[in-house]
């Protein structure tokens, strides 16, 4: 590929095909997701990482080298993994002494970070301590999130947006019901951040819907809130951006309700009435042999019988 006035332009098909599933799009593909680990790192994160990168699987992408980076002080490093693996979510884990078992959470936007969020990990149970049968692979979960804090809170709510972001996997349009079969549950509860798995278990109910319980599966997570990097209100507001075509078109002379119904707003022109047809009855029906004769306007008509 050759640049030329800050355009890069391709030699080959290769290089062309690459670029164009590089180039924007109406309608972006997954968010894939970069999943690495700092210089220092401890059982617990490393085997967590690769929990949540079995969560991920098949959009993420597991970096098993150390990277000597600190994501809060310099974020280069990520953004240039990004830009190689065309990645805009990120999970960096580390541990120190200060910061023990570290998760940081991020975003990108146009290949620069967005916004980080930092949780440590109290406690962490991990899959294979579950000695159940899993989900299968790139299994849609449905999100749940319980707490005041992520309706009230304008940090957590970024922090749900960011979690929602995270785990919510492609967007599809049509779900089987056989096919809902894994649930995320996040709980915000007294500064502290609960992450459970389960799985959806159908079973009978005598009834044609079935009757759901839940089975907990694994990773567990008990996360505790620590430093926070935040994107402008401008920045967010771009980032949220959506392109002209994409948005629906208003469609005239048409209202909702607040129950969802919908009206419409019908435009005639002026009606003759003098020529509207009406019902024919019975008792309007000339007989035979007889003279209708129109009176005086206003007047009922006179009938006359004619003799034979």
């Amino acid at each position: 590929m050759s640049k030329l006035d800050g355009i890069v332009k391709p030699k080959t098909k290769r290089s062309k095909r690459f670029l164009e599933s590089r180039a924007p799009k109406l309608i972006e593909d997954v968010k894939s997701t970069m999943i690495m680990k700092g210089g220092n790192t401890s059982q617990t994160v490393t085997t967590a990482l690769k929990d949540i990168y079995s969560l991920k699987k098949p959009n993420a992408v597991l970096y098993k080298k150390k990277n000597i980076t600190r994501p809060f002080e310099d974020s280069t490093s990520l953004e240039f993994f990004s830009k190689k693996t065309d990645c805009s979510l990120f999970l960096f884990g580390s541990h120190n002494k200060k910061r023990p078992n570290n998760f940081i959470f991020g975003r990108l936007f146009d290949f620069h970070v967005l916004d980080m969020f930092e949780l440590g990990i109290e406690k962490f149970i991990s899959l294979s301590e579950f000695k159940i049968s899993k989900f299968p692979e790139g299994t849609k979960p449905m999100l749940i999130f319980a707490g005041d804090d992520f309706d009230t809170d304008n940090l957590y709510k970024r922090l749900k947006s960011l979690l929602i972001d995270f785990f919510r996997g492609p967007t599809v349009s049509a779900v089987r019901l056989a096919g809902l079969e894994h649930v995320l549950h996040f709980t915000a509860l007294e500064g502290k951040i609960y992450l459970r798995s389960y799985r959806c278990l159908l079973k009978k109910s005598g009834c044609r819907t079935p009757r759901i319980e839940l089975e907990e599966i694994g990773p567990s997570f008990d996360f505790v809130l620590r430093r926070t990097h935040l994107a402008s209100d401008d920045l967010y507001k771009l980032a949220h951006r959506q392109p002209k075509a994409l948005k629906p078109k208003k469609k005239k002379n048409i209202s909702h309700n607040t129950f969802g119904t919908t009206f419409g707003r019908v435009h005639m022109q002026k009606q003759d009435l003098s020529k509207l047809q009406t019902r024919k009855m019975k008792g309007l029906r000339k007989r035979k042999g007889e003279v209708v004769d129109e009176g005086a306007e206003g007047q009922e008509p006179k009938v006359a019988k004619v003799e034979s």
